[in-house]
């Protein structure tokens, strides 16, 4: 039986502890372990901490995984839980995402402080949002609203909402389910017209590579489905090279040992957008993501693309 304490890094919000108990909860069950095995070590990220400009002004989605990753490194803790859609598709070298517990929720909940849909918003009424993508599939369906910057963890930004800041905002449903807070939703959206993060609802494991205990311990928790599907949707933001700077979207589903693919491209005021799907079986999922991301990048072309930057 393991009796080395198990080290478990994580973000401070409450979200990604939940996230956190969520994993230490699994493998307890999956190894016989009592809960004193683990310790759960917060680490305060430059992400949680710059709160007056938006990630792709201060250096993207790794200001998320930065000080995780370094604590990772250097050995003061043994595996790292993260928000899969946080995670940039490039690690620093030595390690490797180790495992994927079972995609939640895919979609995203709008919540109204006086309304209950984005469509009922007030022409130009201020909807809060840090999130590029969700900006760009906003104003899509409503170029005349007034997006602003809304960053900050789940309590936050409900603070927010309801001190008038905004009048809306959008939040991924999986995180307001793993907080027991879906009731705080007021409409959800269509992941047909309003697709999700790649990555949305899906909690991945990083750990050292080589490390042969860890990684025979998060085997037993990790889930074959999810991991094909965002095997499949981080290759194809590889390709785009995605990073907070690009509206992208997609969502991988699997059906058996078939993956079918979506994946859409827009500019940050929504005015164009591209769309892209792809299929085949999940032993190539990567391979799939990467041949959509190609193919859209060719059906863009290189004027599309100088409109992020």
């Amino acid at each position: 039986m393991q009796t080395d304490l198990i080290r478990i890094g994580t973000r401070g919000s409450l979200l990604a502890q939940a996230q956190a108990a969520e994993t230490r909860a699994r493998l307890m069950a999956a190894h016989g372990l009592p809960e004193e095995a683990f310790e759960i070590v917060v680490i305060s990220t430059s992400g949680d901490r710059i709160q007056d400009r938006p990630l792709s002004e201060a250096g993207g989605k790794g200001l998320f995984t930065k000080e995780i990753e370094e604590a990772l490194l250097d050995g003061r803790i043994d595996l790292a839980v993260h928000s899969s859609k946080d995670m940039p598709t490039v690690l620093p070298e030595g390690l490797e995402i180790t495992a994927f517990l079972e995609r939640e929720d895919v979609r995203d909940a709008f919540i109204g402080r006086s309304v209950e849909t984005i469509e009922d918003l007030p022409q130009g009424a201020k909807l809060g949002t840090s999130s590029l993508r969700r900006q760009a599939l906003v104003l899509r369906m409503r170029p005349d609203l007034d997006v602003c910057m809304f960053r900050g963890n789940v309590q936050t930004r409900l603070r927010k909402l309801e001190e008038g800041v905004a009048e809306g905002t959008l939040l991924a449903l999986a995180g307001l389910k793993r907080l027991a807070m879906e009731h705080v939703a007021t409409a959800i959206m269509d992941p047909e017209t309003f697709p999700p993060a790649l990555g949305q609802g899906a909690i991945c494991i990083e750990s050292r590579a080589g490390d042969g205990r860890i990684r025979s311990m998060l085997e037993a928790i990790h889930h074959e489905e999810t991991g094909a599907a965002l095997s499949c949707e981080r290759a194809f933001l590889a390709v785009l090279d995605g990073s907070c700077r690009t509206p992208i979207a997609g969502l991988a589903k699997m059906e058996g040992d078939r993956l079918s693919f979506s994946g859409l491209i827009l500019t940050p005021d929504g005015r164009q957008s591209h769309e892209i799907s792809g299929e085949g079986k999940a032993g190539i999922a990567a391979e799939i993501g990467v041949d959509a991301g190609k193919r859209i990048r060719d059906k863009a072309g290189a004027q599309f693309f100088d409109s992020w930057d």
